[in-house]
């Protein structure tokens, strides 16, 4: 029972082996590549879903809301977890839980069961997701992160690539349930490389007492806020909840930010918060990642509402996720050497804003879209390593999974937002969609260039 709780040695050959950091980034990059992969399928599968549970978009929204909620709140906290119990042990477990989890929505027999799997599924990827960062920043050489981190997120990239058409032709094909099926034999598979492959963790946090009263205040906060904007843009909720939303969210979020800076157990280290150096990366994951996503709900509703077809608008939403990946892999090649971090922060971020208001301008016509969101996923491929870089560097080891799990929390938060904007956006138009799409890629445009700003003032170039 005992070595249930303990970090397993690698093998000695795996150990030695030259390559053994870069073993350890793929073993890692599975779970990147599955996350993302999840997060961009199961939206495909909602008509399917309200026609087998007869029940309303609405309802069946709560799929991928409920999901995000419980992801948001438990990120830093597991991530503090994971700095004491051990970042390798934490991420298998999360892998165990996250496969079972999605076997249990595969089977799930109504929505209301389906929406509870879906948040036992969003506790494992928090355990997934929290450690991810802080493990390639542990297993690289400290002058090669930026190269690990960029291989992380070409991972993520690719899983965000290929869920639209992977998505597409399972429900067409298999049937929705196979969405969360698929997660299956790639979790084993998962769970085995990561034993053998992932290092154990040298630097350990201190325990102490966890920080029940902080993730309560935090989860009450991002879930009144989302449920706010989800009533906004049509949930079927009265129209008195949501300024009683808004007033829980901030009482919440004040009530949070008071009780983490007094106890010495706190669920965020509000230390970290007050590096200017670590708060300006923390803006910039969640506004990266607001503008990735935002395309992926405006796009395919503009094209498949001018008769493109579903299995179209997916192929031209792969060169959002495509252009990521390519800049993320190739960046160090294709750029400067000299270029430090900031640089590369401030001209991915200018050109990820060329490429939202470029879209506003048609973003109805099918190759138009796609090179505008190929150029938005090219300046984000920039932004996001190096970002992520600025503010792992900032940290000390020992709070390497803190601030990973904070960084992976500003990322949720922007994924949330990112889909909340442009539902409103889309929702206030009405149809036809155009209308919508262009406001959504002009405020998309703006999050993009005010993280650009923020990386010139604020971000010192830390690395070449």
């Amino acid at each position: 029972m005992r070595d249930l709780l303990r970090e397993s040695r690698r093998p000695h050959r795996v150990r030695e082996h030259p390559y053994a950091p870069w073993f350890a980034v793929g073993a890692v990059c599975i779970g990147a590549f599955m996350g993302q992969l999840d997060a961009s399928i199961v939206t495909l599968a909602f008509p399917a879903m309200q026609r087998e549970f007869g029940a309303s978009l609405a309802a069946v929204q709560w799929v991928s809301l409920g999901y995000l909620l419980v992801l948001v709140a438990l990120l830093a906290g597991v991530g503090r977890l994971a700095d004491v119990a051990g970042r390798k042990l934490v991420y298998l477990y999360g892998f165990v839980v996250f496969t079972v989890a999605s076997a249990a929505c595969g089977l799930a027999p109504s929505l209301a069961v389906l929406v509870a799997c879906r948040l036992v599924q969003a506790a494992g990827a928090a355990m997934l997701q929290a450690n991810s960062v802080a493990l390639v920043v542990s297993s690289v050489p400290r002058a090669r992160m930026r190269t690990g981190l960029g291989l992380q997120a070409a991972a993520q990239a690719l899983g965000l690539a290929l869920g639209p058409v992977v998505g597409g032709v399972l429900v067409a094909t298999a049937g929705w349930r196979w969405v969360f099926w698929i997660n299956v034999p790639v979790g084993c598979a998962a769970v085995i490389a990561g034993r053998y492959l992932l290092p154990r963790t040298r630097h350990r946090g201190r325990g102490g007492r966890f920080d029940w009263p902080g993730l309560v205040l935090l989860g009450a906060s991002t879930s009144a806020l989302l449920l706010a904007a989800s009533v906004v843009s049509g949930l079927d909720l009265p129209s008195w909840s949501v300024p009683a939303l808004l007033a829980v969210a901030t009482g919440a979020a004040i009530g949070f930010w008071r009780w983490e800076a007094r106890v010495p157990y706190a669920l965020i280290d509000t230390a970290l918060l007050r590096n200017r150096v670590v708060t300006a990366g923390l803006a910039g994951a969640l506004g990266g990642y607001l503008v990735l996503f935002g395309p992926l709900v405006s796009i395919p509703q503009v094209l498949v509402a001018g008769g493109s077809g579903e299995l179209v608008a997916g192929l031209v939403l792969t060169a959002l996720p495509g252009g990521f990946a390519v800049s993320a892999l190739m960046g160090d090649r294709l750029l400067p050497r000299a270029w430090g971090d900031r640089r590369r922060c401030v001209v991915g971020a200018v050109s990820a804003a060329a490429g939202c208001a470029l879209a506003a301008a048609d973003p109805a016509a099918e190759g138009w879209a796609g090179a505008c969101l190929a150029l938005t996923g090219a300046g984000l491929g920039l932004f996001v390593p190096a970002n992520n870089t600025v503010v792992m560097a900032a940290v000390p080891e020992r709070a390497a999974a803190t601030a990973g799990g904070m960084v992976n929390m500003a990322r949720g938060i922007g994924t949330a937002l990112g889909v909340a904007v442009v539902t409103l956006a889309l929702h206030l138009a009405g149809h036809p969609h155009e209308a919508g799409a262009r406001a959504a890629s002009a405020v998309l445009a703006a999050v993009a260039l005010l993280a650009a700003l923020t990386a010139s003032r604020r971000v010192r170039d830390r690395a070449p």
